[in-house]
């Protein structure tokens, strides 16, 4: 790494403010939208999966914007400003911007592959009525708070739920923050001091053994966590190869 110098020191910089707007009114809209018209934003923008019949491509956007509760809110931005705000000063706006809009869509590229592979690996073992019934009634039985049982089950959770938030963009600025400042101090809790590098190599170990353990009681989207870092990864070497002077 280079001594290039940051473009700017600014605590809010224009893309980590915007970003933290659009996500607390997208959040605020969704609220009042659902109250006011009974227009469930979230079952209609949220990511689902490509052979869904609920699935639209503009979900691979729209789905970075959306949080399931205000605590995942919360969360998401108080790491994304915390982690974005310096990295946006030392990239720049529109590189920025760039990095957080690909590894979003990184994300989701990550945990529609591992839909995939997961349905293929269920259905083999399925009785071909079963998934038939599955395909064309499973969103009715889930409306009704029922479901299929075992793996059937957990083939119409992948078709008929979604995915929400901006953790994938915020795991891909983990990233980018412990590759660009390694040695820097970032303090668990307020007051467990630890580098940023091993920060980010045992939050990606955590979502790394979460998701292989594949907890049916856990909704959290690991794999699209894992697809932010690796697409965040991907994007930096290249940089890093072909721009020299943001390292």
């Amino acid at each position: 790494m280079n001594n290039f110098r940051p473009q700017s020191f600014n605590l809010m910089p224009v893309v980590t403010k915007n970003l933290l707007i659009i996500n607390g009114l997208a959040f605020l809209a969704t609220l009042s939208i659902g109250k006011a018209f009974g227009y469930d934003a979230n079952a209609h923008l949220g990511l689902y999966y490509v052979g869904s019949d609920h699935f639209l491509p503009v979900q691979f956007i729209t789905y970075m914007f959306l949080h399931g509760d205000f605590k995942h809110l919360l969360f998401n931005m108080f790491a994304f400003w915390m982690f974005g705000a310096a990295i946006e000063n030392y990239w720049g706006p529109k590189r920025f911007l760039f990095y957080y809009l690909a590894t979003g869509i990184g994300a989701a590229v990550i945990q529609q592959f591992v839909a995939f592979v997961r349905i293929e690996s269920l259905a083999a073992n399925l009785d071909p009525v079963l998934l038939q019934a599955v395909l064309s009634e499973g969103s009715a039985i889930l409306e009704t708070g029922r479901n299929y049982i075992g793996d059937a089950g957990e083939i119409n959770l992948i078709y008929n739920t979604n995915t929400v938030g901006a953790s994938g963009s915020v795991f891909g600025i983990l990233l980018a923050f412990g590759m660009l400042f390694p040695n820097t101090l970032v303090y668990i809790y307020f007051m467990i001091p630890v580098k940023a590098k091993w920060l980010v190599i045992g939050y990606g170990a955590l979502e790394l053994f979460s998701g292989i353990a594949n907890n049916p009681n856990d909704k959290v989207a690991h794999f699209a966590h894992l697809g932010g870092m690796l697409f965040g990864f991907i994007l930096i070497k290249y940089w890093k190869k072909t721009d020299n002077k943001y390292y």
